[in-house]
């Protein structure tokens, strides 16, 4: 099988911010372990941020500024890819670097040439080490966290399993640094609300996630249809008791009984929202049951500032956000379009307010 591993800056750097040699041999010892068993593994890498800034004289707080990390990456990338490279050839094997970015996901053509590169790396016998491509990246459109890009490279390469490895046993009932007493969660089928408030939002100095982006990836991975699996970086054997599907080895994912293909998965999850449509029961109708797309019709109200081609959320009168989609119009002409017939609309402008191909339903 295919296996993606993501690993974690706080996992594989200490608190100085220098690469932990000792983490990424444990890592590529495991994943040399996988490759003897059969198994194809893609490794997904934080820590470009965290390596370059030693090396700059910049230890201590993380930069805010884009410029600066874009700068930071450039300098550590070379350098976190150097100690891959020399731990997995110690275990006969032999790294790709691939720096990927959100619009490798987005364009068909992008996604294609990347997923392209992917296979054939591994059909090669290559081990890929996937990073987002931080010293080039658009600050507005960009991954912000490594789980969100393991979870898409892992629909893109159509793996079996995806590893999230962190600094703690995984998904844990309540934050143990504030509760006493946490337990670990160890299966989760849906992910809904109050799981995602559990996972709360904090991260470490020297990352930029936290366990919320890790249970957002795993979020991802199931409507991928991929098992995934939030485990602890330190734990002995843990991508082998991952892969075997052992009890306790950390939170386990189940996949979703519906898989979306990467662009769209790219809407539902990993794009933020900029308004909401709200929409009458006949549009949910049309959406939900009739796969139709959104049209001014069923539009009820609009809420927030959002321009064409902007992610926005759907819901129904009450609420409930039941769809998500990328608005081909902004948010005024919504606003002046909403509950017109499609033939009082101008018949120069595309008469949908969010087109079924760019629209993904989000409940049953």
């Amino acid at each position: 099988m295919i296996v993606v591993a993501k690993i974690g800056t706080s996992s594989i750097t200490d608190e100085h911010g220098e690469v932990d040699r000792h983490a990424v041999e444990k890592l590529c010892a495991e994943v040399a372990g996988l490759r003897g068993a059969g198994h194809r593994v893609v490794v997904v890498t934080s820590g470009a941020v965290a390596s370059g800034l030693p090396a700059l004289g910049l230890a201590g707080a993380r930069p805010t500024d884009v410029a600066t990390l874009q700068a930071v990456s450039a300098v550590g990338q070379s350098r976190l890819m150097r100690v891959y490279d020399d731990t997995l050839a110690a275990h006969g094997l032999i790294g790709g670097q691939v720096l990927l970015a959100p619009l490798d996901f987005v364009h068909r053509r992008q996604y294609l040439h990347a997923r392209q590169t992917l296979t054939r790396l591994l059909e090669l016998g290559v081990v890929p080490v996937v990073n987002e491509n931080d010293a080039v990246a658009d600050d507005e459109l960009r991954f912000g966290d490594n789980d969100r890009l393991a979870a898409l490279v892992a629909n893109m390469v159509d793996a079996s399993v995806l590893v999230l490895l962190t600094d703690t046993a995984g998904l844990l009932s309540a934050d143990p640094r504030l509760v006493e007493g946490a337990s670990l969660i160890e299966e989760i089928v849906e992910v809904d609300h109050e799981l995602e408030k559990a996972a709360g939002a904090a991260g470490t100095a020297r990352g930029s996630g936290g366990m919320a982006t890790k249970l957002a990836a795993a979020k991802i991975a199931s409507w991928s249809g991929v098992r995934a699996v939030i485990a602890s970086a330190a734990r002995p054997g843990v991508l082998a008791s991952a892969v075997a599907g052992e009890a306790g080895v950390g939170t386990v994912v189940h996949p979703h009984d519906r898989r979306l293909s990467a662009r769209k998965l790219w809407i539902a999850f990993a794009v933020a929202s900029s308004g909401t449509v709200v929409v009458d029961d006949g549009a949910r109708r049309a959406v939900v049951e009739g796969k139709r797309s959104l049209l001014p019709a069923g539009v009820v109200r609009v809420e927030g500032s959002f321009a064409g081609d902007d992610a926005v959320e759907i819901a129904d009168a009450g609420g409930h956000v039941f769809a998500k989609g990328l608005s081909r119009h902004p948010a005024t002409r919504v606003k002046e379009w909403s509950g017109k017939r499609t033939a009082d609309l101008p018949g120069d402008l595309p008469r949908e307010v969010v087109h079924r191909d760019d629209l993904v339903v989000l409940t049953a």
